[in-house]
């Protein structure tokens, strides 16, 4: 008799271990997300390791939304962020996530205090900190091992774009760093016990289906604690959509994407939290796929697959027997 999904009342039903439920067992209550953006550039923008950036991203940096004032300081952000909330929510505290960007590409002092202004507010349970593998000098790492010991009833969470782990993908994309330099930027994460959330994207122009899949096993070789799972999107004003317009580049239909993400999550550690399945394309940017702009239709597509087809997460890694109470990686 085939096997069934061995934890479906751990992970709230959820063919795949969700960041709502990581976050109902942990905190006892759903987290909410403040998008910031720390006025941030990046070394694949300022000429460090190029001037245009990823050939996917948008002018915003990946934080189209954030709190749309430049300059504005974090507090007041936050501030915002929470007005814009209401009442509309099940849960009291949220996440102050540095999106936009490079976030820990400036001086030791002003990151410190950018992200103390965040630890700092009572509402903010802790902050998730998007940035590259190369932008971790040693003195960030003190810094945040610093701030993990000032704010121990906080956390500290990395977000680090890997994207993919087949180095001609990332010429192509322009992401400007070896996959060594990641892996390395993962264990000295580690080793001051900061949590770390890996981006990667499916659908990346030359990569066949089962490159995609060898990007998600890599990824079981790492201590991570999270995974963004990301559609490919093609938005306006960026050098990947000149290659769209012309041609050149072809996204994934969603019953494609379904089929491709569902394997992926059977291939991924159980033990990997799931913080997103298809990302967002914002509208007013958005070429294609505009399937992707209907995101709870895909996601119960997802699921329905999932469930009808007896997958979930980690089904086809390895034979360990998984501990449910162990499921607490960040």
């Amino acid at each position: 008799m085939e096997p069934k999904h061995p934890w479906p009342g751990f992970w709230l039903d959820k063919p795949y271990y969700s960041l709502h439920a990581y976050c109902m067992h942990v905190y006892h209550e759903k987290l909410y997300k403040i998008a910031l953006d720390a006025g941030m550039t990046c070394p694949g923008r300022d000429g460090t390791a190029g001037v245009r950036g990823c050939i996917f991203c948008s002018s915003g940096g990946s934080g189209d939304f954030a709190i749309p004032v430049q300059g504005l300081p974090i507090a007041e952000q936050i501030r915002q962020g929470l007005a814009l909330f209401g009442e509309k929510r099940t849960g009291n505290r949220f996440i102050a996530y540095f999106q936009a960007y490079t976030n820990t590409y400036a001086p030791v002092m002003h990151l410190r205090r950018l992200y103390t202004q965040a630890l700092d507010a009572p509402q903010i349970a802790g902050i998730s900190i998007a940035t590259r593998p190369d932008c971790l000098p040693p003195d960030v790492l003190e810094l945040l091992s610093e701030l993990k010991q000032a704010y121990p009833d906080k956390f500290i969470w990395i977000e680090l774009g890997l994207q993919t782990i087949h180095q001609k993908t990332a010429d192509y994309i322009r992401r400007g760093y070896t996959l060594s330099c990641f892996t390395d930027a993962v264990a000295a994460l580690s080793q001051r016990m900061i949590p770390v959330i890996v981006h990667i994207i499916l659908g990346l122009p030359g990569e066949s289906e089962e490159n995609m899949y060898e990007t998600v096993s890599y990824l079981n070789t790492l201590p991570i604690s999270g995974v963004k799972i990301q559609l490919l999107h093609i938005l306006r004003g960026t050098d990947l959509a000149e290659e769209f317009l012309k041609g050149n580049v072809r996204v994934m239909e969603a019953d494609e994407y379904i089929r491709i993400v569902t394997g992926a999550l059977a291939r991924l550690s159980p033990q990997t939290v799931i913080h997103r399945l298809t990302g967002d394309g914002p509208r007013r940017l958005l070429l294609a796929p505009l399937w992707s702009l209907n995101k709870r239709n895909i996601l119960n597509h997802i699921h329905q697959t999932m469930r009808a087809g007896n997958i979930w997460q980690g089904k086809r890694y390895g034979k360990e027997n998984h501990d449910p109470g162990k499921l607490h990686p960040l």
